[in-house]
C-alpha cells in the first residue's frame, strides 16, 4: 500500500523490551524503519532487537541500554543514536497504592520516566526532524490518565502531562512536518496485567467483562495505530489522543 513504507527512518522505541513496546518494535521494523530498542533491561533490549532480522535485508534493529531517570544517561543516548526521524514514547512507570499513602519518591521517579524524559528526548532530537522536514512523534499514555485510576494518582497524573505536551509540540513542529500525536491503550494483556491477575483470581475476566467488544486489549492493537501514525499515510494526523481501548472509553 502506497505511502506505508518506512524504508530509510530511523525510530527509537522507548520501553522498546516490554510487552507494547516490542509489539510497536515489530510493526516499525515490517514496515523497513531501522529500530532502536531502547531499554533499561539491555538483555531483553537485545533479545527483541535479535528478533527483528529479514533474511533479505539483515538486522533491522539495534538495542541500547538507557536508564530514562536519569538526565545525563539520555543526552548520551541521543548522541549515540545518530539522526533520528520516529521517536515512541513508550517506556513508563507505576505504582499503584492510594494517594493519601502514596510516597513522594515514587511521584519522583514516576515524573523522572513518565514525562521528563519524553520532554528531554524531544529536546534534544526534534531539532534534527526540523532541518530535516520530515518527524513522527507518538507518545504512549494510558486511558488511566485520561479517565482516572483508583491506586494510580501520581502515575495518571504524569501521563496527563503527555497529551498537553504533545498538543504543544504538535502546533510548534507544524510547519518542519513533524507530527505529535497520543495513544492511550485500555485495559491490555500483558504479563503484568497477568502477574495481578494471578495475585486478584478473576479479575482480568472482571475488565474483560466491562469492555463493550467483550475482551482485553493486546499489544498488537497498539502497536498497529502507532506504526500507523508513523507512515505518510497518517501525515495529515496531528495533535490527536487515540484511544485503544475496545470502547471502554468513547469521545
Amino acid at each position: 500500500m502506497e505511502g506505508m513504507r518506512l524504508d530509510g527512518r530511523t525510530a527509537v522505541v522507548t520501553g522498546g523490551a516490554g510487552a507494547i513496546g516490542s509489539a510497536i518494535c515489530a510493526d516499525l521494523a515490517s514496515l523497513g524503519a531501522r529500530v532502536v530498542v531502547a531499554d533499561l533491561d539491555g538483555g531483553a533490549a537485545l533479545r527483541v532487537a535479535s528478533g527483528l532480522r529479514s533474511p533479505e535485508a539483515g538486522p533491522r534493529a539495534v538495542a541500547m541500554r538507557v536508564d530514562l531517570s536519569d538526565p545525563e544517561a539520555i543526552r548520551e543516548f541521543c548522541e549515540d543514536i545518530g539522526p533520528v526521524d520516529i521517536v515512541v514514547h513508550n517506556a513508563g512507570v507505576s505504582v499503584v497504592e492510594p494517594f493519601v499513602t502514596s510516597d513522594p519518591a515514587g511521584w519522583d521517579l514516576m515524573w523522572a520516566v513518565n514525562l521528563r524524559a519524553p520532554m528531554l528526548l524531544t529536546r534534544l532530537l526534534l531539532p534534527g526532524m526540523l532541518s530535516r522536514s520530515w518527524g513522527r512523534l507518538v507518545f504512549i499514555s494510558s486511558d488511566g490518565a485520561r479517565a482516572g485510576s483508583g491506586g494510580e494518582g501520581a502515575y495518571a497524573a504524569t501521563k496527563a502531562g503527555l497529551f498537553g505536551l504533545a498538543k504543544t509540540l504538535a502546533r510548534e513542529a507544524a510547519r518542519g512536518q513533524v507530527t505529535s500525536n497520543v495513544v492511550c491503550p485500555g485495559p491490555t494483556d500483558t504479563p503484568m496485567l497477568r502477574r495481578v491477575d494471578a495475585e486478584r483470581p478473576g479479575l482480568v475476566d472482571k475488565i474483560a467483562k466491562g469492555i463493550p467488544l467483550r475482551r482485553l486489549g493486546a499489544p498488537a492493537d497498539v502497536a498497529g495505530l502507532v506504526a500507523y501514525l508513523c507512515t505518510e499515510r497518517a501525515a495529515y494526523i496531528t495533535g490527536q489522543t487515540l484511544s485503544v481501548s475496545g470502547g471502554i472509553t468513547m469521545q
